[in-house]
């Protein structure tokens, strides 16, 4: 099978994006006809006079900034776990590995606790998530480098430690008002989204995907190991805490918005590798880009199928974990086929 060129496989993944955002902008249990919501999104053109204010203000004001969170963080989850299995050289490791989610999760359930509001809830989910990063360098610092098996080990024990202290916080919350809270917001949800999270989410996650994506050449020369990167000129320490410092401000920026969303950063590199290759400077933007198109299914999916809201987090497991089965139990030798 003939894999697709950057460009193509970038403008493949960008019209599917454009398309599931203009559906998810028009279903929903106040439905907007599809060319009302093109001219409410163009703003006069293409049959905008026909637009009512209802539907104009359902598009712009509840479902966009939704759909802007959505791109933001599938796409920053997706990205995330796409460089994190090159840097770790291993197609299990997941952004939730490195223990920056249980700390962020720690720290909107303290907020909601403490009922502090909403700025302290994203301001104190991305404080312990970049908290748990400086815990893990702590316990794994050395004087000749960090074995990537004690990066895996030490996260490992970072997340076990905040996800010890988040039963803590449910355990003591009362259970007829805050506990639902953070019951709701621990599996995840875009549902509060609003222009002003948009922006806060924004920022660390462009940030820390500008980062990875200026090095997505150099995860092609760590992925072939150290001794190789160490001939090339390349320090592989401090190229891996770049990108676990990088992948932890889109991890932290996520968490902070929209409450943990387990499988994305899983699921979406895998999908992404068997379609264009393991080449990163092409597996880097498909997997942001895919990442945001399966988000923004699951959400449009998580307001539609019931009269409820259906966690994100429940879904993205619920799928998530048999098709990462199949593609594993069908794919075994080729997700990581280099030739």
């Amino acid at each position: 099978m003939r894999r697709p060129n950057t460009p193509t496989a970038v403008a493949i993944t960008a019209v599917a994006l454009v398309v599931v955002s203009v559906v998810a902008l028009s279903v929903g249990r106040y439905p907007v006809p599809l060319w009302h919501v093109v001219g409410v999104v163009t703003s006069g053109a293409f049959g905008s006079d026909s637009v009512s204010d209802p539907e104009r203000t359902v598009v712009i004001l509840v479902r966009l900034p939704r759909l802007l969170l959505a791109i933001l963080v599938g796409g920053g989850l997706g990205l995330a776990g796409a460089a994190l299995q090159a840097t770790f050289r291993n197609p299990l490791v997941s952004p939730e590995i490195i223990g920056v989610s249980a700390g962020a999760s720690l720290g909107g359930a303290l907020a909601l606790l403490l009922g502090l509001g909403s700025i302290f809830l994203v301001g104190g989910a991305f404080v312990f998530g970049l908290s748990a990063l400086a815990l893990l360098f702590v316990l794994t610092l050395g004087r000749s480098g960090t074995p990537m098996l004690m990066v895996v080990l030490g996260g490992v024990v970072v997340g076990s430690f905040f996800s010890a202290l988040v039963s803590l916080v449910t355990y003591v919350a009362d259970p007829y008002t805050t506990l639902p809270a953070i019951v709701f917001w621990l599996l995840g949800s875009v549902a509060t989204a609003t222009s002003t999270k948009v922006v806060i989410a924004a920022v660390p996650i462009l940030a820390g995907a500008a980062v990875i994506m200026l090095l997505r050449w150099r995860l092609n020369v760590l992925s072939l190991g150290d001794e190789e990167a160490e001939s090339l000129g390349m320090n592989p320490s401090r190229m891996r805490w770049t990108i676990l410092v990088a992948t932890s401000l889109i991890v932290a920026g996520a968490v902070a918005v929209s409450g943990v969303i387990g499988w994305v950063g899983l699921v979406i590199p895998h999908l992404a590798r068997m379609w264009v290759g393991p080449d990163h400077r092409v597996l880097l933007p498909v997997s942001f880009l895919a990442g945001a198109v399966y988000l923004v299914l699951i959400d449009s999916l998580a307001r539609t199928m019931t009269a409820g809201e259906i966690p994100l987090g429940v879904l993205t497991a619920m799928i998530g974990a048999p098709v990462f089965f199949l593609l594993l139990r069908g794919n075994r030798d080729r997700i990581w086929d280099h030739a």
